[in-house]
Formats: C-alpha cells, structure tokens, sequence
C-alpha cells in the first residue's frame, strides 16, 4: 500500500489496529422493478472499525443509501453478508442507532422527552432514562433547550435533538444518512462540527452518508467513495488530516489534495457511467 502524500493515503490510517465492528462481505442487493430485477450494490466488502467514522461518498443512485439500509437492517442481501460485533444482521437492532436526513422527532414530546423515549422502551427507569438524555442533551449543546417542543427550534437544533435521540440507546453503531442535507451551508457547517464534538465525546463508531467532498474529508477517518450503478466501491481514501479538526482545515493544502483526488475519482466514475 502507498503511504502518506500531502495528506493522501490510499489504505487504513498508520494508527494501532482496532477490532472490525461492522463487516459487509460480497453484499449485493436486488430489488424489483418494473423492468426486471434492479442490482442497487454489487459485491461491496469492506470493515469499519470500532470507533472509526468512515464516510459513504457519491452521487446519487449510487448506493450510498442502500448499503446503509442493509446495515440497518432495513434492507437485506440478495447475497453475501453484513455483521456487526461478529452477529449477523438480520433486521434492526438497539446497537443500530439510525438518522435520516429529516429529524422525525415527536412533535408533542419535549427535547427531553424525546431523548428519554428510546431508555424509557427499552425499560429504563424514568429517573436513569432522564439522566441519560440529560447528558446528551448537555453535550449536543441544548441544555436550555431540554423543556422546549420541536416546533420551537430551528433546523440543525432539531436535527441535534435527532442525533442525541439516536444516542441514547448506546448503540455500537450509528447510522447517518445525509442528516445535514437539509440545511442551509452555515447551520450544516455548525453541524458537521457539533457532531465531530459529540463523536469525540461518546466514542460511537459512524457510518455516514454523502454526496457532499467537503462534508465527507472534514468528517471522517476514512472515505469509501462508490461507483455509480450498479454501486460498488471505488476507492477507499483514509483522511490523513489531524483531530479535533477545525474550520480552517478545509482551507489547507492537504484537505484540497485529497478534495482534488475525491473529484478525479468521481469524475471518472462518471465519465465511465455516461459511456457504458
């Protein structure tokens, strides 16, 4: 494997090894269609370690979503098979945290409430349910907020509330579908960062979806960047940029490499694409 170059590497990060937590093995995924069986992803492998956050990155319809899903549990193989900590998926699952580009939150339920739902189904005495989303509710940075219906705050709040909810379970896992989609450029970039807080805070290991370079190289450790369809994986890209990141990473010379090698790679999976 090649090693770093301005911040470019094309396997794992240099660090310690850390355990595979979630295996994808030859996935593929078929759905019907009008026209006939659809592949949606074809013959995709890769491992996520515990910890890592590790970016999906492409256009759209090009599987992103799809291999989530089956991580998810939402979705199933046609063939080959998804694990995480060694089981495997075979629906959803409390070690599963999920979140979707819109919040979904309940609209009659507090902040708090809302993040004290899944503790309080999962059996959880209302006092230890409301500590636990208490101190998610503290580090998303929405103590003030705790009493406060949905309608009453702003998008990226809403979408924290969101991400808070879906950390509550404690899941090994937590599945993010272009949660920042919907916003506008300032509040997704107050996110993005907001979520690398929380993430260094609570430790869960991240599965992220984007079409979006600049998101995908701020956020992750790694980038699978996957072909446009049927999706299959492209190139793995680790991030070699320093934690805590900070704004001004995206200005540097080893972010806008890796942007311009991101770009190349999509370009010519496009340019193959239209041509096939």
């Amino acid at each position: 494997m090649s090693g770093a170059r301005h911040g470019i590497v094309e396997s794992a990060p240099a660090t310690v090894p850390r355990r595979a937590l979630i295996t994808l093995d030859e996935v593929t995924v078929v759905y019907d269609a009008p026209s006939g069986p659809f592949v949606a992803a074809d013959r995709v492998s890769f491992t996520v370690a515990e910890g890592e956050f590790v970016c999906l990155l492409g256009p759209s319809g090009c599987g992103k979503s799809t291999i989530l899903n089956t991580i998810a549990g939402f979705e199933f193989p046609y063939s080959g098979a998804v694990t995480v900590a060694g089981a495997t998926v075979t629906g959803p699952g409390p070690d599963r945290g999920v979140v979707f580009q819109q919040p979904n939150l309940f609209p009659w339920k507090s902040v708090r409430r809302n993040v004290a739902h899944g503790p309080l189904m999962r059996g959880k005495p209302l006092v230890e349910a409301r500590a636990i989303a208490d101190r998610l509710i503290e580090v998303a940075g929405l103590s003030r907020f705790k009493d406060a219906l949905p309608h009453t705050l702003s998008g990226g709040m809403q979408q924290r509330v969101a991400i808070a909810r879906a950390l509550a379970n404690a899941p090994q896992v937590l599945l993010m579908d272009e949660p920042f989609g919907a916003l506008d450029a300032q509040t997704r970039a107050v996110m993005q960062q907001h979520l690398l807080e929380l993430w260094r805070s609570v430790g869960t290991t991240i599965v992220f979806v984007t079409h979006d370079i600049d998101e995908a190289l701020f956020l992750a450790d790694r980038v699978i960047i996957m072909s446009a369809g049927p999706g299959r994986i492209a190139r793995e890209i680790a991030v070699a940029l320093p934690r805590p990141r900070s704004a001004d990473v995206v200005v540097s010379r080893p972010f806008m490499e890796l942007k311009r090698k991101c770009l190349d790679l999509i370009r010519a999976e496009a340019t193959r694409a239209a041509s096939a």
